[in-house]
């Protein structure tokens, strides 16, 4: 999947203005770099077109552990969305990851993360 294809499909699945979908987008994956550990930031980058793998660095080896809540917290502030955006906008950019890359990587990506993500997108766990 291109980049643009990408953002479009963020774009039919996400309930945000459009010119909010690459905000979205950035801060989703720049927030999950944080929350996976470097090498599966890496992994799941090398899947990805650019920009979306220059998003995905992560700035620790090790994973930052912080809840679904603080995720949400922290793309709505970064995009400058609400909350319930950002919410809805992790929900659309997982569910896109999830078709950009290897069933695989997705896995390994949503074993990093806490059970309310598998929920969002309906992953069993």
């Amino acid at each position: 999947m291109d980049y643009n294809t990408f953002l479009d499909t963020v774009t039919r699945r996400a309930p945000v203005p459009p010119e909010k979908v690459e905000p979205l987008t950035r801060a989703t994956l720049e927030t999950l770099a944080e929350r996976l550990t470097r090498g599966e930031a890496k992994d799941l980058a090398s899947e990805l077109p650019k920009p979306l793998k220059e998003w995905l660095v992560s700035p620790t080896p090790e994973a930052r552990r912080f809840g679904f809540d603080e995720f949400v917290n922290r793309v709505s502030s970064q995009a400058g969305v609400s909350p319930h955006q950002a919410r809805e906008g992790i929900r659309a950019e997982l569910n896109t990851l999830r078709d950009a890359v290897s069933e695989g990587e997705f896995r390994q990506v949503m074993s990093q993360l806490p059970g309310e993500f598998e929920a969002l997108v309906g992953v069993p766990g």
